[in-house]
């Protein structure tokens, strides 16, 4: 007997047209601010309305939605991220080319369907076309978040074996993707 997921997991990941990325506008905001992560990941991810507007005051960073087709909905909000511009925000030093990528969300409704790994290709795709001098994304992710790591070297993430340690949950690894 099939798994009970597997007709509708199947259909989402089988549409690749289905998500993209875009800017968050005022129309998508709502939208952004109503996302909640998976027990225990808040301590990861941090205030999703803080990180909304913290992004949209800052002339350096861009805030992102993750949005999906919906046969019933239309269009709807699954995830949300900040793009950060500024070399030394997430590696603490200059890195030539690179932008940060922090506050990484897939609403709990749709985790475990593969979809953060076609978002983070959706971001990149994005992040080629609107600033190909771009040349690395780089994000911080807690040591202890396991699942995290591992989601995101499955994206093509790697390990720069450097550590930052005064994250809200512990050491950080910085890992890195290549734009190429």
């Amino acid at each position: 007997m099939p798994p009970k997921n597997r007709g509708r997991y199947h259909r989402r990941m089988s549409d690749p047209a289905g998500l993209r990325v875009a800017p968050v506008t005022s129309a998508l905001a709502a939208q952004v601010r109503e996302l909640r992560v998976a027990p225990g990941q808040q301590l990861f991810v941090g205030d999703v309305a803080f990180n909304l507007a913290d992004a949209q005051r800052s002339p350096h960073s861009d805030a992102m939605a993750i949005l999906m087709r919906d046969a019933q909905s239309g269009e709807v909000v699954i995830g949300f991220y900040r793009l950060d511009y500024t070399a030394t925000i997430v590696a603490r030093k200059p890195i030539a080319g690179s932008v940060g990528l922090r506050a990484f969300l897939i609403d709990h409704r749709h985790q475990g369907l593969g979809l953060g790994t076609r978002a983070l290709e959706a971001c990149c795709a994005d992040l080629r076309r609107r600033h190909p001098q771009r040349l690395l994304l780089a994000l911080n992710v807690d040591c202890s978040n396991r699942s995290a790591i591992r989601a995101y070297r499955k994206a093509g993430f790697v390990d720069s074996g450097e550590l930052y340690a005064g994250g809200r949950a512990g050491p950080q690894q910085l890992m890195l993707r290549s734009l190429a």
